[in-house]
């Protein structure tokens, strides 16, 4: 079995264009499995508030731990990685902090597709993943993003003047960029790039 598991932003949920055509791509690429996570909390002002972001984020991944609890294949006696043939982490935003603390504390052997990471992630040292960033997103500090990825041997991409979710101010640039990202993104899976296990 190839499970793919999808752990998405606050506002970024899974039927928008990064995790919607990822999992597509999973699908494709023979993840037969997929485990698609949904979160929320009151909590806000987050941007640029890091107690009420760290607040956030704890309750996010108490919803998120619970959540895989309940799946059959996490709640198994004999652990999720003797079941799986592959295991990847689809995430975005503060997604890709929940899906690599998640990974950290049960020592999973999976791969990570980040889609605009926080640097709040890169404290739970995700492993054999691949991330994109905008350099619009004002959610992170572009430079400590790469530099973070650098140190974990993540292949980093780069996207001028995209936001938070990977889009500019003209739609068939985001269209060229969903494009790109998604290739790679296939890349990444079928061909393993930056795969260190």
């Amino acid at each position: 079995m190839k499970l793919a598991v999808y752990f998405p932003g606050v506002g970024y949920h899974c039927d928008k264009p990064l995790l919607y055509y990822a999992r597509k791509i999973a699908a494709a690429c023979g993840f037969d499995q997929h485990i698609t996570l949904s979160y929320t909390t009151q909590i806000r002002d987050l941007l640029g508030n890091p107690a009420n972001m760290k607040a956030a984020f704890l309750e996010l991944y108490e919803q998120a731990e619970n959540a895989l609890a309940k799946t059959s294949v996490f709640s198994q006696q004999s652990g999720v990685a003797s079941c799986c043939d592959e295991i990847l982490f689809i995430s975005k935003s503060v997604g890709t902090a929940i899906a690599a603390r998640y990974a950290s504390e049960h020592s999973l052997p999976c791969r990570h597709i980040l889609y605009t990471p926080l640097a709040e992630t890169f404290a739970f040292h995700p492993r054999n993943g691949i991330a994109f960033t905008g350099t619009a997103d004002p959610w992170v500090n572009t430079a400590v993003i790469r530099q973070q990825c650098q140190e974990h041997q993540i292949p980093f991409f780069l996207y001028e003047n995209a936001n938070h979710s990977l889009e500019t101010g003209d739609v068939f640039r985001n269209l060229d960029i969903i494009k790109e990202v998604m290739q790679k993104t296939e890349e990444f899976i079928r061909k393993g790039i930056g795969n260190h296990l």
